[in-house]
């Protein structure tokens, strides 16, 4: 067994799933993705519901045929290795997986077991994951006794009973509270710094998949769209601040934005948006207005671009400066944000 070239573990070339729609024709649903993913990074795959994310992963881990293309783990073939590669994968999935009435342990035991484990091998391992996951002072408690969280943990540790290559996260800070999604997250970076993890992850979550990952890549429509580091991202679609300035109810004329581009060196562009904020009964009770300016420094750009707004007679009640990050990254490659 070997890595491909340049440590790569996953190498996924043309994989494409087509599924027979209602009326017969045929549905393709992942359109041909490749992709690389190195031993010992964290790798992400974002994508809008529907964009062939879950399809794409399930060829990738062995649980759905490809119509076309092939995947390697670790050099063994998903499509005629199909055994050897599944070998080197763990499963977090976003639904807690585990036997509500028995202990933690006894949960890690029987799943270890799945795994062709026993003895002292399967003792010596249960403990070593208990102790990583932090859950040796609960291993006998049950797990109906479990917080979400701590239910989170002990899923993470099925995955990693059989000593992966490859982990394959689902969401798994879906549904838990900050503490111990801030615990989830650094778990995961653990995983990687302490044991060399190679980690396939995903999220509806921005903030996560910027913090954690290594590289990403965007899918949308059955195809990968865009990939690499969170820094080549950027570069993509240029390195322009977002400022965002409130304004109420206020109407703003293309006049007043002209005013705006020309008067404040950097501003590449301004556009106003309303949004009508409707009460109970859906009768509108306040409308929401935002003008929102591209600038290659935000920050530099924001004491000129107010006193250009008053000189314009636009009243500003609040204002945000973004620079890029994620979330404006897949918004200008999908047009939408992740979880329409």
């Amino acid at each position: 067994m070997q890595n491909g070239k340049n440590g790569t573990l996953v190498e996924v070339r043309d994989l494409a799933k087509t599924f027979k729609g209602k009326n017969g024709k045929d549905v393709a649903a992942v359109k041909g993705v490749s992709l690389d993913i190195r031993q010992g990074e964290i790798f992400s795959l974002l994508g809008p519901n529907g964009a062939g994310k879950t399809t794409t992963i399930s060829m990738i881990s062995g649980l759905l045929a490809p119509t076309r293309g092939d995947a390697r783990i670790g050099g063994y073939s998903i499509t005629r290795q199909g055994i050897d590669a599944k070998k080197l994968i763990g499963v977090v999935p976003q639904e807690i997986a585990l036997y509500p009435t028995l202990t933690a342990r006894q949960n890690l035991e029987f799943f270890g077991r799945m795994y062709s484990m026993g003895g002292a091998e399967l003792t010596k391992r249960v403990d070593e994951v208990l102790d990583f996951i932090d859950l040796t002072d609960r291993q006998h408690d049950k797990i109906e006794t479990f917080s979400g969280g701590m239910k989170r943990r002990v899923n993470i540790g099925v995955g990693l009973l059989h000593k992966p290559r490859l982990l394959y996260m689902d969401e798994p800070t879906v549904g838990i509270d900050p503490q111990n999604r801030r615990r989830v997250l650094d778990t995961v970076k653990r995983l990687q710094s302490e044991q060399g993890m190679t980690v396939l992850y995903t999220s509806h979550l921005m903030e996560e998949v910027q913090e954690i990952s290594d590289r990403i890549a965007i899918i949308d429509h059955g195809q990968i769209i865009a990939g690499g580091t969170l820094g080549e991202l950027i570069q993509q679609i240029g390195e322009e601040d977002r400022i965002f300035l409130k304004v109420g109810a206020a109407a703003i004329s293309e006049a007043q934005l002209a005013q705006l581009r020309r008067s404040v060196e950097g501003v590449t562009k301004a556009t106003h948006d309303r949004r009508e904020i409707k009460g109970e009964d859906d009768a509108v009770v306040d409308v929401d207005g935002v003008i929102t300016v591209l600038a290659k420094r935000g920050r530099k750009a924001l004491p000129p671009l107010l006193q250009a707004a008053e000189e314009a007679d636009i009243t500003v009640l609040s204002v945000e400066v973004r620079e890029p990050d994620l979330e404006a990254v897949f918004l200008h490659l999908t047009g939408r944000a992740l979880r329409d």
